[in-house]
């Protein structure tokens, strides 16, 4: 069993705080089995993420999360549902990690694991509602295997190679920035596009946040 520390525990609060904003569950459902596995001695905030009962909820929430993520329309709509969840547990874990015995770091914790979550949902569901513009369905379960496959290695390279992780960390934040801005030019336009066709007005449709253009050597991505 790993006995986790300092440097551990700040990154594996980073890595929860983040990698709520992505997919919740599956962050309790990891946590919770490298504890109950005896894999990582959890710290005692989260120890309750090991009992059998949070494991089975989170584990069937995982299951239809999974779905429901790579679903167009679908996946918009669990996001929007998951924005007052997952940001506020994120803060609630983050901070679990250092629980009462470090009040300080726990207050730290909460705020950069709030604002962690924030930032990765926002750029989960902006970027998938610009991705559900594109008519085949490709585009989205991609995207959302990504962010299947991302949880765990975040969680492990927080444990693993904390350091390395917080490089990766600042790296995913920048990355989450730039999404949002890019995506948030397609929101601007759905917004306005449902206003001009309850007015009456024409309609142009919505330009993609992100599409291809036409270049001298073929197709390249107009970002």
């Amino acid at each position: 069993m790993t006995n986790l520390d300092m440097p551990q525990l700040i990154a594996l609060a980073g890595a929860i705080g983040w990698a709520s904003g992505v997919r919740l569950y599956l962050v309790v459902l990891l946590t919770g089995l490298a504890g109950y596995l005896g894999w990582v001695a959890l710290p005692g905030g989260l120890q309750v993420l090991a009992h059998p009962v949070v494991l089975g909820v989170a584990g069937f929430m995982v299951f239809i999360e999974f779905f429901a993520d790579k679903i167009p329309g679908l996946d918009s709509l669990w996001d929007m549902v998951h924005t007052v969840i997952r940001i506020p547990a994120g803060a609630a874990l983050a901070a679990a990690v250092f629980g009462t015995d470090h009040t300080v770091m726990a207050l730290v914790a909460a705020l950069l694991g709030g604002g962690f979550a924030a930032t990765a949902h926002a750029a989960k569901a902006t970027t998938r509602a610009a991705i559900n513009t594109s008519p085949e369905p490709f585009s989205n379960v991609g995207a959302s295997l990504v962010e299947d496959a991302a949880v765990p290695t975040g969680l492990w390279l927080a444990v693993a190679h904390p350091l390395v992780f917080l490089v990766v960390l600042v790296l995913l934040l920048v990355l989450s920035v730039w999404l949002i801005r890019k995506s948030w030019r397609f929101l601007r336009g759905l917004v306005s596009r449902v206003t001009r066709i309850f007015s009456g007005r024409p309609d142009p449709g919505v330009e993609p946040a992100f599409r291809l253009k036409k270049s001298s050597t073929g197709d390249t991505p107009n970002v």
